[in-house]
């Protein structure tokens, strides 16, 4: 098993309950395919450096995990349908 970091944000405009939920549900997916999940850093509302999708903040949460590149994968696949994520990225360490 490789060592991950995975950065995602979400919506600023999401109440604090659906952050939990969309939080929870986002690692689950790595879980379900076999991650372990070795770390979670939550930073909250910060400046984009850019506009994206019409939004100037974002929720900024930071993963650490351990798995097998298939988690990665369905993780990525699933992800890119959320609306409610603004961005993400998985880089191995």
């Amino acid at each position: 098993m490789k060592n991950y970091e995975l950065m995602y944000i979400l919506m600023p405009n999401l109440e604090e309950n659906d952050l939990k939920v969309e939080s929870g549900s986002l690692q689950k997916i790595l879980t379900d395919n076999g991650a372990k999940i070795t770390g979670i850093n939550e930073w909250g509302i910060r400046d984009l450096a850019y506009e994206i999708k019409k939004q100037k903040k974002g929720y900024y949460v930071v993963v650490n995990f351990q798995s097998e590149p298939i988690a990665c994968q369905e993780f990525t696949r699933i992800v890119r349908l959320d609306s409610k994520v603004i961005r993400f990225l998985i880089t191995a360490n």
